[in-house]
């Protein structure tokens, strides 16, 4: 993913939450809502997340040293991790609270058209902000279900945005719903309801991310067609034979590392084999140009040793 194109959907779900966030809890002060006050929470904690996202992503592009070689890509999945846990979360667990008080003590609601009316307008705003977020995503996404977009994208943030823009409408559908309920039937409860089922959406959300930004820390590899991409790249058929084995992994969303064992013959000399190193080397950047470390070890190839290898190859 392009930092451009990340940015770009970030900033317009961060416009859109704040203004969002805003009219939310102007019209729980007019009308005591609580599905609107728990939108409102959830509004804020998804600002919050963007913030969280923008400032991972410049934290991301500090320069390597010494204490931290590779760089800092991984912050970028740092911070997702923690829009996951710690914001989603809290915005889940408070909803599911202020639902469960709203239950227990329910009250009608006073000036029902504030909530509706701020709740149309949201609907609007966040399907601005999820309507970037899909043109931004469809660019990256190719042929790939959007589940198996979420799934396998190496940068968290669009997939963060979608799943945040996507949670926000349907809490939105279940906001207007238990206001439309409180106010046909006259009870509460109906509105308390609505704010625990936005709750457990958003602890459901957390999840979900959390999942997916947790195997992103841990270091995940190249995706096939970037694995096949490299290999083919690695064989000269001429001082360069065979792939022994080969090992890639993620330093950031757009920075891999190719740890590789190369097959070479035997009787090559060592000058023979730099230069075919060096050749394979600009090779890999072409053909995967985020492939930014490249380590390629000359053996002779021994069909017992490589086979030792092939567990987890990639």
């Amino acid at each position: 993913m392009s930092a451009s194109g990340g940015t770009k959907a970030i900033v317009a779900a961060l416009s859109a939450n704040l203004a969002i966030a805003a009219a939310k809890f102007v019209a729980f002060a007019f009308s005591g809502s609580s599905s609107m006050l728990a939108e409102g929470v959830h509004s804020i904690a998804d600002s919050g997340n963007q913030g969280l996202l923008l400032l991972g992503g410049k934290k991301a592009k500090r320069a390597a040293t010494a204490e931290h070689p590779f760089g800092y890509g991984r912050e970028r999945y740092i911070y997702g991790f923690l829009v996951s846990i710690v914001l989603f979360t809290i915005g889940g667990v408070f909803a599911l609270y202020e639902g469960w008080e709203k239950i227990q003590h329910p009250h009608p609601l006073e000036n029902w058209y504030w909530p509706v009316g701020v709740l149309l307008f949201a609907v609007i705003a966040e399907g601005f902000s999820f309507r970037t977020a899909i043109k931004e995503s469809n660019a990256l996404r190719g042929r790939q279900t959007w589940i198996q977009f979420i799934r396998r994208a190496k940068a968290p943030e669009l997939p963060v945005v979608l799943l945040e823009d996507f949670g926000a409408l349907i809490g939105l559908v279940l906001a207007l719903g238990g206001v439309a309920l409180t106010v046909a039937t006259g009870s509460g409860i109906w509105d308390g309801m609505g704010t625990m089922a936005i709750g457990a959406l958003l602890v459901l959300i957390a999840l979900v991310l959390a999942a997916e930004t947790k195997s992103l820390l841990l270091g995940e590899a190249a995706g096939p067609d970037q694995v096949a991409k490299i290999r083919a790249a690695l064989v000269d058929g001429d001082v360069v034979t065979r792939v022994i084995h080969m090992r890639t992994l993620h330093l950031g969303p757009e920075e891999l590392l190719v740890a590789a064992k190369i097959a070479v013959q035997h009787d090559d000399t060592a000058a023979e084999v730099a230069r075919a190193i060096d050749a394979a080397e600009a090779r890999i950047r072409e053909a995967v140009p985020i492939a930014r470390v490249i380590y390629l070890e000359p053996d002779i190839y021994d069909e017992r040793a490589a086979a030792a290898h092939q567990p987890g190859d990639s």
